[in-house]
């Protein structure tokens, strides 16, 4: 009788804890913006000065903005292999970015021998939901669901109209070959809120086709604004998971084309004159109204010194094609120019992370899994990762550098990054066929070739990327051989 009392005693001091779901976990919220540029929120020192942040500035204000905060590739998807597992994905042979039709082959995807941040967070008692762009394969091997998330809102593939045609409530601009009339620049549609633009040199991509927006595994018709639905379905996870430990991946596909601005923020930029600007602005501001309603979501639950919060862009930003500057960095999307993989990267840790903190040493979007598996007391998965704990650099427990070493590689492309120096080899058009040497402190917009003058040092770096690409294997899947 004596344990049945003491029983009955203690399982009401138990219910409480059990009820409430108070933890030592953090909740964890990953905000991924797609072909955002480097210079575009207002909390970047660069910022164009055009299209006010202040939602997404305020993470940076509450935390940490990385000034040197890169991702893994130039590209959507191979950046986000390497965001999700931790690691170079060219350790795992993925290394190119699906397209259209190629987003169903089935060798074009995330390996089922790769574990994700969700996989080890769901081992450590997470629940786990993606909101938004998957793009790491678009056949059912790959679905969310089997690469450790418990729930699925968005779509598969590599972009999304933000709203089905007719194009109702917004504005478009769309890129075309050939434009009607043999016209050459913009045309402008008398009868719709259309533009099209003949300055890419090409049609705007099918994005749309075999692509549906799925909840789970099922489609359903979207009539919302996507950036606006996603944003709903994230609120909506908040609240219904505000009760136990979570993760929140919510990857925005804006401002990523096609480019379609909502008539509310085309009116609040009525004063950019310039079309295509003002579309990007309309988009970019809608993101940060979005952030700004998930970051209200997570303070109306009382969770705001119990979350981690990460903010950061997938590559940089595509300038000729949206207009997103990566000023004062050199190039774009695609490139191994700075331009082209060092982005916005802002975290914000209520009570773990110092407010209005700037660090500078080098850090990579593969470091978000062993940082948020720390914190989380999950354990990291059984293979070589490429990642740090960021937390106690940032928190200045470790002043030294969290990385001896940053490595590129996409097909011919490369990179490699040592303290200031970085050498590249970006043989595309806008780029040389020759390694290019730069010492980023002294030239952020990489405009003074060293190679010729620092032969000892371009031979020291090219070396070491050789003895890193050592440990990479063959891409899995080569477009460029299909």
């Amino acid at each position: 009788m004596i344990k049945l009392r003491l029983f009955n005693y203690i399982i009401p001091l138990l219910l409480p804890t059990l009820v409430l779901g108070e933890t030592q976990q953090p909740n964890i919220i990953l905000l991924l913006a797609d072909d955002l540029g480097y210079s575009e929120l207002g909390v970047q020192e660069s910022h164009t000065g055009d299209i006010p942040t202040p939602h997404i500035d305020s993470i940076a204000h509450a935390g940490v903005r990385f000034t040197d905060g890169y991702v893994t590739a130039a590209y959507c998807s191979a950046s986000r292999a390497g965001m999700m597992t931790g690691r170079y994905q060219t350790r795992f042979g993925y290394e190119f970015n699906p397209t259209g039709h190629r987003n169903e082959n089935p060798d074009f995807g995330l390996p089922a021998s790769q574990k994700t941040i969700a996989d080890q967070l769901q081992l450590a008692g997470y629940t786990t939901s993606l909101i938004g762009k998957w793009h790491l394969g678009g056949t059912a091997a790959y679905h969310p669901f089997r690469r450790g998330f418990d729930e699925f809102f968005g779509f598969m593939h590599e972009g999304h109209y933000f709203v089905p045609a007719p194009y109702k409530g917004v504005t478009t601009m769309l890129r075309r070959k050939a434009l009607p009339g043999n016209l050459s620049g913009r045309w402008f549609s008398k009868n719709e809120k259309l533009v099209y633009t003949d300055h890419m040199g090409y049609n705007e991509p099918d994005y749309d086709a075999d692509n549906p927006i799925l909840r789970g595994g099922q489609p359903v018709q979207e009539h919302e604004y996507l950036t606006d639905a996603f944003t709903r379905e994230a609120i909506d996870f908040i609240h219904r998971a505000s009760d136990r430990p979570f993760f929140l991946y919510v990857a925005y596909n804006a401002v990523h084309s096609p480019l379609q601005g909502a008539d509310k923020y085309m009116k609040k930029f009525s004063d950019i004159d310039d079309i295509h600007r003002r579309i990007f602005a309309a988009m970019l501001s809608n993101l940060d109204d979005s952030v700004g309603k998930i970051l209200d979501a997570v303070a109306d639950n009382g969770l705001e010194k119990d979350t981690l919060i990460v903010f950061l862009s997938d590559n940089g930003g595509p300038t000729r094609e949206l207009t997103s500057a990566n000023l004062p960095l050199k190039g774009e999307k695609g490139m191994m120019y700075e331009g082209g993989i060092r982005i916005p990267f802002l975290m914000q840790w209520k009570g773990k992370i110092p407010p209005h903190t700037i660090y500078s040493h080098p850090v990579m979007s593969t470091d978000l899994m062993a940082t948020f598996t720390t914190a989380a007391g999950a354990p990291l998965p059984k293979t070589k990762l490429d990642s740090v704990d960021l937390i106690p650099y940032i928190s200045q427990q470790d002043e030294t550098a969290p990385h001896e070493f940053l490595f590129w590689r996409v097909g011919q492309k490369r990179a490699i990054r040592v303290g200031d120096w970085k050498a590249l080899l970006e043989p595309g058009r806008f780029g040389s066929p020759d390694w290019q040497l730069y010492n980023l402190h002294d030239d952020l917009g990489e405009k003074n070739d060293l190679a010729k003058t620092k032969p000892n040092v371009l031979e020291s770096l090219q070396q070491q990327w050789t003895s890193v690409n050592a440990e990479m294997i063959d891409p899995i899947f080569d477009p460029r051989k299909k």
